[in-house]
């Protein structure tokens, strides 16, 4: 009897691995659109890092990454048992987050560049390491916060496919794909950050001419690749933080409908679309919250 019960047993548990197993692939399909987002808003954030701090921070960021998911995958599922209705308005405030830091991006690099290339940094050694340490810092936890909306947005996405299965096979399948798509994103990260010391090695390897040409097409390659990631993150939060404005109000299934009827060009729509909603969002968003520090300004003035 007890032969039979532990071989069912075995039995319930081989066949609840399948279905994660299963499940994990299929939420790993849907999740990938994100994950390219989620790369190329990456690697853009941890570029600019001096070369020996390049792994430090993409390992900080990964280690940032896994506590974020820690929180969310058990939040995600406490919220969709208790609160489903909270997942879209809470999704949207990320939306409208990511939307407000492109925008911020794009205002700091238009209105201030000048202003930072003034900088001498040669001025005050022991300034600049302070000032080097605590943009290295705020690099960092601007990217941890980024990914929290990415990863939300990824848990989500696993969380629908599996949502009708039972509790233990979803928790399995969303912890799954958390440190799948850690691993993945920070390892493709670590990999592009380092192309240019790769490029390096080979430059520097002799006789062999093979790999010297390839060490000088990667170092010509690498800058390229990085200001690329760096346009495609920025243009990635508008479309990842706009999409899921979009998602949430009446005017996102309007687009789609239309894009189902515009033929050919109708699947260009949905993601220009989402662009401008991620714009407009940001910019209003930057505007309020210029306003408010302006008049908490005044207000603290006027205290004094």
């Amino acid at each position: 009897m007890a032969g039979a019960s532990l071989l069912a047993l075995l039995d319930d548990i081989a066949s609840i691995l399948d279905d994660v197993a299963a499940m994990t692939k299929v939420a790993a399909k849907k999740t990938a659109g994100v994950l390219g987002d989620d790369l190329a808003l990456n690697a853009q954030q941890v570029s600019g890092v001096h070369a020996d701090r390049e792994l430090p921070v993409v390992w900080a960021v990964a280690v940032g990454s896994l506590k974020n998911k820690a929180i969310l995958v058990p939040a995600a599922l406490a919220i969709s048992a208790f609160l489903p209705w909270l997942v879209v308005p809470l999704l949207m405030i990320g939306g409208l987050y990511l939307c407000f830091e492109g925008v911020e991006k794009l205002a700091g690099k238009f209105l201030h560049g000048k202003q930072e290339e003034r900088h001498d940094p040669a001025a005050n050694l022991d300034a600049d390491l302070a000032d080097f340490e605590a943009r290295e810092a705020e690099k960092i936890q601007g990217a941890i916060r980024t990914d929290f909306v990415l990863s939300a947005e990824i848990i989500v996405i696993a969380l629908g496919t599996v949502a009708a299965l039972p509790f233990a096979t979803r928790l399995l399948v969303l912890t799954g794909i958390a440190l799948l798509m850690t691993a993945g994103v920070y390892g493709l990260v670590a990999a592009i950050v380092k192309l240019d010391d790769l490029g390096l090695h080979l430059a520097a390897a002799k006789p062999n001419a093979a790999a010297q040409a390839a060490g000088g097409l990667l170092l010509r390659a690498a800058p390229l690749l990085m200001k690329t990631l760096a346009v495609v993150g920025t243009a990635a939060m508008f479309l990842v933080g706009g999409g899921i404005l979009m998602h949430g109000l009446p005017v996102g299934h309007a687009i789609e409908h239309w894009a189902d009827g515009a033929g050919p060009l109708g699947a260009l729509l949905p993601p220009l679309a989402a662009m401008a909603v991620g714009v407009i969002a940001g910019a209003l968003a930057l505007g309020g919250f210029e306003l408010g520090k302006k008049i908490a300004g005044k207000r603290k003035t006027s205290g004094t």
